[in-house]
């Protein structure tokens, strides 16, 4: 997926930094610290941004090229930032066939974003799961927690404006 980079500028705190340094301390000593690091790196900004990726790296006294590895290869890592409303859509076989593929289609044209990345405002983004376990619902996105079945593609339109003045 999108591990592109952010057109999202960054914007890290002093307290976020603070609390990465504390993170990096902490298991700097540590075989194996760069996992940890990511990991709690992640939940402090919640993407692993070029900028929290040389931090990481500066802290460790490793090279910036091993945590972008490690930063990319891993699933469970992102680097793009999550919007306020995280839209996913399952391309699961069930939601697949319904036509979740022309429902992704329509919601990345509708936001102008490809998969894995957050619109301009930070309100919205946008990504593909396999299975969320609605196949009943086919084909089925979530928006946060809220669950939305039986889609079609003229249904994005209005989905999207229940979330326009939130």
């Amino acid at each position: 997926m999108a591990n592109t980079i952010s057109s999202i500028p960054f914007s890290g705190t002093k307290e976020q930094e603070e609390q990465l340094k504390q993170a990096i301390a902490a298991h700097k000593d540590q075989q194996g610290a760069l996992m940890p690091v990511l990991q709690e790196a992640q939940e402090i900004y919640g993407y692993l941004p070029i900028e929290v990726q040389k931090m990481v790296a500066d802290g460790l006294g490793i090279p910036l090229e091993e945590v972008y590895g490690v930063a990319t290869f891993y699933a469970q890592f992102t680097l793009n930032p999550k919007g306020k409303y995280k839209i996913s859509v399952c391309l699961g076989t069930a939601c697949y066939v319904k036509g979740s593929g022309d429902v992704y289609a329509r919601l990345s044209e509708a936001l102008g974003i490809k998969g894995g990345e957050c619109t301009a405002d930070g309100k919205f983004s946008l990504e593909a799961c396999r299975c969320i376990g609605a196949c009943g619902l086919a084909p089925v996105l979530t928006i946060n927690d809220e669950v939305y079945g039986r889609l079609k593609p003229d249904d994005v339109d209005d989905i999207l404006a229940k979330y326009a003045d939130r």
